[in-house]
């Protein structure tokens, strides 16, 4: 059982994760697995570190090229399933099996995003046996009808090993910027897409800071230490309250330190970026929507906000501040749903699943 992971991202995500996840969980049960990344790149070194057989293959340029060199990795590993999440990672992988004839591609569906038909994706559905993998009936739902031909679709929650989080220490404070006694730490955790849910936040610490200067904010994720941030902040007059932490491999340690923790990024890093707040008992905000209510039980594992609006926002804070009894009954609450509904060992039961049916060669097209 040959598990080849497809990524042409350079910078780490949730996406990213989740293969990783997959990856090892498929290798801990026996399955030769292999990633394949672009070289030099955060995901080559990330997968490499968590002892995955890494290959680096140059994916820019023309997809049939592409294909052509990722082809070579499917000769020398036997590569009988490829996993992909973009439309091109799925035509290059199924160019590349309708080279080696051999294989099937299983194209993976992002949190909260609608599975896409374009062109390369009919394409490459015509070269080669296309399974899919929906994060739960919301994406599948949402999905346009599957080709004829597919294999058909798994549901795969993305998930995580609550018990593992009770090894992460806080980080020390003063060395993220935030020090002193009594000071309340908000983590929040940021991507690229945020830019106008973290103006909320902004605008919310804003209000609060007259009444709680003793306040702190610590932005992470990738592209939190931008300089639009800065500028943004230092207009509202916030900027001795926040730290711009960027991306960093000490992500969980710096949301064990943390009084709440906030997510404003999206789709795959939106997921767990809830799942590791509530695994490190951290009570969660977040403006309230379709993904945020399927990770977060409002009132009982952290707040759902209104979205967009500083002034009741920033109420709703104040009195959660106020409460620790009330955070840390959350935090355990949200700990509970994580180990019971969200676990890391049914989401690669899922892969291992699409994985058997994917190698079925009598689907593969010759």
């Amino acid at each position: 059982m040959r598990a080849l992971f497809l990524m042409e991202d350079a910078a780490w995500s949730g996406s990213a994760r989740v293969f990783a996840a997959a990856a090892r969980g498929l290798a801990a049960r026996g399955y030769q697995v292999t990633a394949v990344t672009r070289p030099e790149t955060a995901v080559e070194q990330r997968f490499a570190s968590l002892g995955l057989d890494v290959v680096p293959v140059e994916l820019d340029g023309y997809w049939r090229n592409a294909a052509r060199r990722l082809h070579h990795v499917l000769e020398d590993r036997f590569v009988e399933v490829i996993f992909a999440h973009s439309e091109r990672e799925a035509l290059v992988a199924a160019a590349a099996t309708r080279m080696a004839d051999r294989g099937a591609v299983v194209r993976r569906v992002k949190v909260g995003e609608t599975l896409s038909m374009g062109w390369r994706a009919r394409l490459g559905g015509r070269l080669a046996a296309t399974g899919f993998v929906f994060p739960s009936e919301q994406e599948l739902r949402a999905a346009p009808p599957l080709p004829a031909r597919a294999l058909g679709a798994v549901r795969a929650e993305v998930g995580v090993d609550a018990e593992s989080y009770a090894a992460v220490k806080p980080v020390q404070r003063a060395t993220i910027g935030v020090a002193g006694t009594g000071v309340k730490l908000i983590a929040c955790l940021y991507d690229p897409s945020a830019r106008a849910r973290i103006a909320t936040v902004f605008r919310t610490i804003g209000l609060l800071a007259p009444r709680h200067p003793d306040l702190r904010l610590a932005v992470l994720g990738p592209g939190s230490d931008d300089e639009g941030l800065r500028m943004h902040a230092a207009a509202l007059g916030i900027s001795p309250m926040v730290s711009y932490l960027g991306d960093r491999e000490d992500r969980l340690s710096i949301l064990r330190a943390a009084d709440l923790g906030w997510v404003v990024a999206s789709s795959d890093d939106a997921a767990y970026g809830f799942l590791d707040l509530m695994a490190l008992r951290v009570p969660v905000l977040a403006e309230r929507s379709e993904t945020a209510q399927r990770f977060v039980a409002d009132g009982i594992g952290g707040i759902l906000l209104p979205p967009g609006d500083a002034p009741s926002t920033a109420a709703l804070v104040t009195s959660f501040l106020a409460d620790d009894e009330r955070r840390a009954a959350m935090g355990n609450a949200a700990h509970n749903r994580v180990a019971r509904a969200f676990t890391e060992r049914a989401m690669i039961d899922a892969f291992a699943q699409v994985t058997d049916a994917a190698r079925d060669r009598s689907k593969w097209v010759t």
